[in-house]
């Protein structure tokens, strides 16, 4: 299975856009499940202090690790720009999920990371820091890192994704994620 994380939990986002993209490219490059887990549709329920705690983990998290995080043997990481970084939404899901089970999470897993950015470098410092944690966690980083920049000129007046060259960089990564 592999599991295609929408980064922004902003309602509306751009991110949601990309990451449904990915996981039709995906889908039509392989017969292996495929899942959205999309930041800005789940409950932010399990954020509280005791998070951390051993055996503290809402239940609302545990039913979302279990069904989109532990069985996955690869990640798509679509991730926005959020102060020259990823969205803490990103971070305080990773950190809330590593508190149980952390190694059948993420250890040995494979990911691919994909930046989108209204500006000019496509949130390539944002991705170096999700892959650091993600490092972190066991996961291994797809070498080639998609930065997607200046995303509304890649759209039609409608939202959909129409730059060719954008599909195209998209798919050929989606491959390499494939083999990888």
């Amino acid at each position: 299975m592999i599991t295609v994380v929408s980064g922004s939990n902003r309602k509306g986002s751009e991110c949601l856009t990309f990451a449904k993209k990915y996981k039709e490219i995906l889908e039509m490059l392989t017969s292996a499940p495929i899942k959205l887990l999309a930041m800005e549709d789940i409950a932010h329920d399990y954020f509280f202090p005791e998070m951390y705690m051993k055996g503290n983990q809402a239940p609302s998290l545990a039913a979302l690790q279990d069904e989109y995080i532990t069985p996955a043997k690869k990640f798509v990481y679509v991730i926005s720009e959020y102060n020259g970084s990823y969205p803490g939404a990103i971070k305080i899901f990773l950190d809330a999920c590593s508190t149980r089970n952390r190694d059948r999470a993420f250890k040995n897993k494979k990911a691919a990371l994909v930046g989108v950015a209204s500006g000019r470098a496509g949130n390539l410092r944002g991705m170096d820091h999700l892959g650091d944690v993600l490092n972190h966690l066991g996961t291994v980083i797809l070498p080639n890192k998609l930065p997607i920049s200046s995303i509304f000129s890649l759209m039609d007046e409608n939202g959909a994704i129409t730059d060719e060259t954008t599909l195209e960089v998209m798919r050929k990564q989606a491959g390499e994620l494939l083999v990888f």
